[in-house]
C-alpha cells in the first residue's frame, strides 16, 4: 500500500459533534508535524492530536527517556513542549492551514495550569481540546488528577466554564475502577472520553542493576497493551452508552482498529506503532476504510455519531 496515493474516504465518524474524514487519528505525544508530514498527508487523517501543551515551556524529564519492552515501549518524556503561546503562533496555524482536524492536548501541573491553557485556546482554531489527566510521567498534575474522581470532577467543572469547544478527557488505566473515573468526568462536563493512556512500567539494566530510564518508571505503550485497552473501552461503553469514546492502545492494523469500534469506540488513535512505522496512522486508516466496506451496519452507525 502506498499511503501517499490519493484516497477517497468512504467511511466517516462523528465525535462530540465534530466530523472526522475517517475514524482514525494520531495519538498525543507521537505526532510531530515536521517529521510525520514527510510520510503522509496529515490533513487526510481523521484527526491530529497534538503533544501536550502547557502554560509555559517544559523541558521534560532527563535522559534516557525510553526503553524497549516485550512488544512494547516504556517512555518518560515528561510532556516536553514549547508552551501554549509558541503553539498558538507556530504549530496550530500550520496544521489548520493544511486543513487538518486538530485536537489540542492540554497538560498542567495544577488546576491553574490547565485553566491558563484552556483560556488561551478557547478562541483558537483548535477543533477539540483533550484534557490530559492521565500522564504517569509528571510529578504533579497528570495521573495524580485522573485517579481521584473528586479532584477530577472539580477540575473538569472549572474548565467547562472556560470554553465551548468539545472537551475530551483522557483517562488513565492506572486506577482501581475506570468506570467510576469515567462517570466523574462525564458528570462534570466532558463531551467525550479518550482511553487509555499508558500503564506504569519499568525496565532494569541487568549489567548495572539500575533502571534504564532516568525517571525510573514510565508509561508502557505498544501492542502488549492492546487487549487491556480494549477491555477498558468496552467496560466504559457498557456503563455509559451515549458518551463518545476514542480508543487508544496497541493499534497497528485496521483489524485492531475494527475491534475497538466493535467494543464501542466512535474513533481510534494510533500512537506507538508510528514510532516503528511512520506511515502507520495512515495505513491503519486505509485498512479500516476497506474493512468497513463489508460492515455497512457499523459504518452507518459511525456516520451518524452512534456506536456498535
Amino acid at each position: 500500500m502506498n499511503v501517499l496515493e490519493p484516497h477517497e474516504w468512504r467511511h466517516k465518524t462523528i465525535v462530540a459533534g465534530t466530523e472526522w474524514k475517517n475514524p482514525v487519528g494520531t495519538a498525543s505525544g507521537t505526532f510531530q508535524l515536521d517529521a510525520c508530514g514527510d510520510y503522509y498527508d496529515v490533513s487526510q487523517m481523521g484527526a491530529i492530536c497534538t503533544k501536550g501543551v502547557s502554560p509555559v515551556p517544559w523541558e521534560g524529564n532527563p535522559s534516557p527517556r525510553t526503553a524497549e519492552g516485550p512488544s512494547s515501549m516504556v517512555n518518560a518524556v515528561g510532556l516536553q513542549n514549547p508552551g501554549v503561546d509558541r503553539y498558538l503562533v507556530d504549530e496550530l496555524p500550520r496544521l489548520k492551514k493544511l486543513g487538518a482536524m486538530v485536537i489540542t492536548n492540554v497538560a498542567g501541573h495544577s488546576d491553574e495550569d490547565y485553566a491558563q491553557v484552556v483560556e488561551k485556546l478557547a478562541d483558537s482554531e483548535a477543533d477539540m481540546l483533550e484534557i490530559n489527566v492521565s500522564c504517569p510521567n509528571v510529578s504533579h498534575g497528570g495521573m495524580s488528577v485522573g485517579t481521584d474522581p473528586v479532584v477530577l470532577s472539580r477540575l473538569i467543572k472549572h474548565l467547562r466554564t472556560l470554553t465551548d469547544k468539545p472537551m475530551i478527557v483522557k483517562l488513565s488505566p492506572n486506577v482501581t475502577d475506570i468506570v467510576q473515573i469515567a462517570h466523574a468526568a462525564v458528570d462534570a462536563g466532558a463531551d467525550a472520553l479518550s482511553l487509555i493512556n499508558t500503564l506504569v512500567g519499568m525496565r532494569i539494566d541487568i549489567n548495572t542493576g539500575k533502571p534504564i530510564i532516568a525517571n525510573r518508571t514510565g508509561g508502557v505503550s505498544g501492542p502488549a497493551i492492546f487487549p487491556i485497552a480494549l477491555s477498558f473501552v468496552w467496560r466504559v461503553r457498557q456503563s455509559i452508552p451515549n458518551i463518545p469514546i476514542i480508543g487508544i492502545g496497541g493499534i497497528d492494523s485496521g483489524e485492531k482498529a475494527l475491534e475497538y469500534l466493535y467494543a464501542g469506540a466512535n474513533a481510534v488513535e494510533v500512537g506507538a506503532a508510528a514510532l516503528v512505522d511512520p506511515t502507520a496512522p495512515m495505513r491503519v486508516a486505509r485498512e479500516l476504510d476497506d474493512l468497513l466496506d463489508f460492515r455497512p451496519e457499523l459504518a452507518a452507525k459511525l456516520a451518524k455519531g452512534q456506536t456498535w
